[in-house]
């Protein structure tokens, strides 16, 4: 809701049926858990991601 984004996008993002989401809705939901989106990108998550 503090994102501003919909269920349902987020929803797709979860369930894996969108794998590449805009840089904006990025931002939309780090601003809704009150965190910068370099916050977001040092998550060791991405630390090995590599390209398909």
């Amino acid at each position: 809701m503090e994102s501003g984004i919909s269920y349902s996008t987020l929803s797709s993002f979860i369930n894996g049926k969108s794998q590449s989401p805009k840089l904006v809705t990025l931002l939309h939901i780090c601003e809704g858990f009150g965190i910068e989106l370099n916050e977001f990108f040092t998550d060791k998550l991405f630390k090995d991601v590599e390209e398909d």
